[in-house]
């Protein structure tokens, strides 16, 4: 009877090992499920950063008006109406603003010569949903364009890029034949930093006089063009100059 109960004893206490071994083994396991429970779960919450747009280079347009020299438009527009030029109608003069001039030089006999010269600027804020300033901006060069080749009656159209106006520039030329007359066109639309710039400049001989070269009024339209950029980085520096606002003494003196 001892004998048997020893031999009880000793295979219970065999018995017990691998229970506790499963035991241990399921503890272990648990443990690491929670940990992998817990990383997992807090991944979804984790939130992608997104980065920001550039900000635009240009917050203020330059006076339209005044975006060309009185000196070039003289002499791109003889005998213009008003050297002060006639501005654009704009609901925001911040983001969208034009001049224009034109004139009719008239020689009596030996005809007339007629010249018409318009700029326009249009400036685009960065936005996180529509994209930077600049790339708003090359988007709107490329629908200017996209306009002026489809100019009603235009013949002997050409496009090609010119450098040396902002960023990036291209212009067109062709003829058009309206009021009877024979008129030479030529276009510059150019990108500077999130600013648009479109200029026009077209001419013709009345009452037999010669029609324009070509040639003489792109050159003319490329010189008045770089003016028009040239002005935009000219309006935002005045802007951002020290004596551009009044200073701190200034306004405590008039308080």
């Amino acid at each position: 009877m001892h004998r048997s109960a020893s031999r009880l004893t000793r295979i219970l206490a065999c018995a017990a090992v691998p229970v506790m071994l499963v035991v241990a083994g399921c503890s272990s396991d648990s443990g690491s499920k929670k940990e992998s429970d817990g990383s997992s779960s807090s991944a979804p919450g984790a939130k992608k950063s997104v980065a920001a747009v550039e900000q635009a280079k240009f917050a203020e347009l330059p006076d339209p008006c005044k975006a060309i020299s009185t000196k070039t438009i003289t002499a791109l527009v003889p005998k213009a109406k008003n050297k002060a030029g006639t501005p654009a109608t704009s609901s925001d003069t911040a983001a969208r603003a034009g001049c224009s001039w034109n004139g009719l030089d008239d020689n009596g006999v030996k005809g007339s010569q007629y010249r018409w010269l318009d700029v326009g600027f249009t400036r685009f804020d960065s936005d996180q949903a529509l994209g930077s300033g600049a790339k708003r901006a090359e988007d709107d060069l490329t629908k200017q364009l996209a306009k002026t080749r489809t100019a009603e009656g235009a013949k002997k159209l050409v496009e090609a890029p010119v450098s040396g106006i902002g960023e990036q520039a291209t212009k067109v030329t062709y003829d058009l034949t309206k009021t009877g007359e024979d008129f030479k066109y030529a276009t510059i639309v150019a990108r500077t930093g999130n600013v648009v710039v479109t200029l026009t400049y077209n001419g013709a001989g009345y009452a037999g006089a010669k029609t324009p070269s070509g040639a003489d009024i792109l050159k003319d339209a490329e010189k008045a063009a770089k003016e028009a950029v040239a002005a935009v980085t000219d309006a935002n520096e005045k802007q951002s100059s020290p004596s551009a606002s009044p200073s701190k003494s200034a306004k405590s003196s008039s308080n």
